[in-house]
């Protein structure tokens, strides 16, 4: 008799479930962004959004929540209630490296489930033009024969513009001081004005640099060449065969989200992804859409944040 009553209850309470994520949704979804408006994660949940208006036929509030590299609007959205109604727009710091840098308010393994990922860019490798370096051999040699004496910008501690120039310090034996900025933008001037010597940082913050000559770019950090910048070759191509650091986005939900709305978020991002108009606007923003299921988003995170684990044990960076 007690095990019937169970059943039934079980039965009631998937019925339940299912009739909710049915009914989902059935008023307007907050879409947390961590970065400010006009960046390119700004850039990538815009337009989204607007075709998710038309294909949830609910309104999407784009809120955007900027601060400690990321880790606040991914926290609000980890302590969120999982209702469907609540998204966040984040990137590889606070879901895969940060953690291991300082202490976060949440886990984002345990707190937040993957829905997609939404596009990926390598870095740039740029120096100032007085450099007496035009490839990346140069630059190593360079920098090995001054050390302690270059400096190069990042745009901010923990970021994977930090992160991939102390990846290449290891891989390479250098030792280039680090001078972290609030942002790529001031990052991008002070080596095209001098102050500093090397930068890695996603392509369009330094394009307008290299366009004037006064940066020039020696090589891009993906595993191969980056579509949009076809002509520039990898790290891989010149001499360091491992090499491979990504600035990467993604749609998380909080942790016990119902899976049918996962899914379904998942299965319209992908569609609006796959848009002509949605694919112009991000490659116009520099940025290679990419989509595909949330269990491969889901792995993807699980393979960057072991990566990034061990480098930062190997290399000792830490948050200056």
């Amino acid at each position: 008799m007690l095990c019937r009553l169970l059943f039934a209850a079980m039965a009631i309470f998937a019925s339940a479930s299912a009739a909710h994520a049915d009914a989902w949704p059935s008023r307007p979804i907050r879409f947390v962004v961590a970065g400010p408006a006009g960046s390119s994660l700004d850039v990538i949940a815009r337009s989204v959004s607007d075709k998710l208006r038309e294909r949830l036929g609910q309104p999407l509030i784009v809120e955007n929540v900027a601060g400690a590299s990321g880790t606040i609007a991914t926290a609000q959205v980890a302590k969120a209630a999982p209702d469907g109604y609540t998204m966040l727009m984040s990137y590889n710091g606070p879901l895969a490296s940060t953690q291991f840098l300082t202490r976060l308010r949440y886990d984002p393994q345990k707190d937040l489930v993957p829905v997609i990922q939404t596009s990926s860019q390598p870095n740039i490798l740029a120096v100032n033009a007085g450099i007496p370096a035009t490839n990346v051999r140069e630059l190593i040699a360079h920098a090995r024969s001054h050390p302690g004496k270059l400096n190069y910008a990042s745009v901010g501690n923990g970021s994977s513009s930090h992160l991939a120039m102390e990846y290449f310090k290891m891989l390479t034996g250098t030792d280039i001081v680090h001078v972290p900025y609030n942002g790529a933008p001031p990052a991008a001037l002070s080596i095209a004005a001098g102050d500093t010597q090397m930068l890695f940082t996603v392509p369009t913050a330094v394009m307008p640099q290299l366009s004037s000559g006064r940066i020039r770019a020696l090589a891009v950090s993906s595993a191969t060449r980056f579509p949009l910048l076809p002509d520039i070759p990898t790290l891989a191509e010149s001499g360091l065969p491992v090499f491979e650091a990504l600035a990467w986005n993604g749609v998380l939900v909080p942790a016990g989200t119902p899976d049918e709305i996962v899914q379904r978020l998942n299965r319209e991002i992908d569609a609006a992804l796959k848009m002509a108009d949605v694919k112009s606007r991000l490659r116009n923003a520099g940025l290679e859409p990419v989509g595909g299921t949330a269990g491969k988003f889901r792995k993807y995170i699980e393979e960057e944040t072991k990566k990034w684990a061990e480098i930062i044990r190997k290399t000792g960076a830490r948050l200056d």
